[in-house]
């Protein structure tokens, strides 16, 4: 029996990890405070670890999504630029303006503009609209006007070519006609607008004039002709996938309507 007694107690020495909590636990009548504190320290630094983790991934995530953001904005710039660069009532016979972006689709949407007077439409075209979109960003070209955005919350960054004056209106009307395919998608993209320009005038004579423009972005139409002093309102017309803004021009006017016909076509 002497010969196995120091073997237990060395074993009971080297026995697992609990025999310094069981010893603190007999010595203070069932305290086991210091095993609280040491595996109170280890779910801390597993805490830890676990908040660091989601934190860093967290703002991985969040840059990835600035990133992307910023190219998308520098995509949507880079369009606007080029669309705006087109200015049919400024150019006649064929010109060529390069297009890039990173990543995004360019498509044609149809859409008609109107201009009446007090017995009803005195011209009608499908004048159509050329619409950037990558992600949320959104840039449309239209009847001579770049804007940016999507509905009320649309902002123009070019103002389509109308005057107005004493006794005057002078309708500048953009007419898209896409041959072929205008449409194009995908990621590094490099494009070529190729437009031919001609141009057609007329003159309407005396009357109290509204022009009409279908659109998916009312607010920067809207906003545009306030600041024309034309009382705005929307109408839908039958036929049209979207409503028309309208602008009433106060007064009587002598109207002009000049159709700058622009043949469209996207080479890649």
């Amino acid at each position: 029996m002497s010969d196995t007694t120091p073997r237990r107690r060395g074993q009971s020495q080297r026995d697992g990890d609990t025999t310094p909590c069981h010893r603190a636990q007999s010595q203070r009548g069932g305290d086991s405070t210091p095993c609280r504190r040491a595996q109170s320290h280890v779910v801390g630094v597993a805490l830890l670890l676990a908040i660091t983790t989601i934190s860093m991934g967290a703002l991985t995530a969040g840059v990835g999504d600035v990133v992307e953001s910023n190219a998308a904005a520098a995509d949507a710039d880079r369009v606007a630029d080029a669309l705006a660069a087109m200015e049919p009532s400024e150019s006649t016979g064929v010109e060529r303006h390069d297009l890039a972006f990173g990543e995004g689709s360019l498509t044609v949407e149809s859409r008609t503009v109107r201009l009446l007077d007090g017995d009803g439409v005195v011209a009608e075209h499908e004048a159509d609209a050329l619409v950037f979109e990558a992600g949320e960003r959104r840039v449309t070209f239209l009847a001579g006007a770049v804007a940016r955005g999507a509905g009320n919350a649309s902002l123009l960054d070019e103002r389509p070519p109308i005057a107005t004056g004493d006794g005057l209106l002078l309708v500048g009307l953009p007419v898209l006609n896409a041959s072929g395919t205008a449409s194009v998608a995908g990621e590094s993209v490099s494009a070529t607008l190729r437009t031919e320009t001609s141009h057609e005038r007329r003159e309407l004579g005396g009357g109290e004039y509204r022009l009409a423009v279908e659109t998916a972005t009312p607010g920067a139409w809207e906003r545009y002709f306030a600041e024309t002093n034309a009382s705005v309102s929307r109408r839908a017309f039958d036929g049209d996938e979207h409503a028309s803004v309208v602008a009433a021009f106060p007064g009587e006017r002598t109207g002009y309507l000049v159709i700058h016909e622009t043949k469209l076509e996207v080479e890649t």
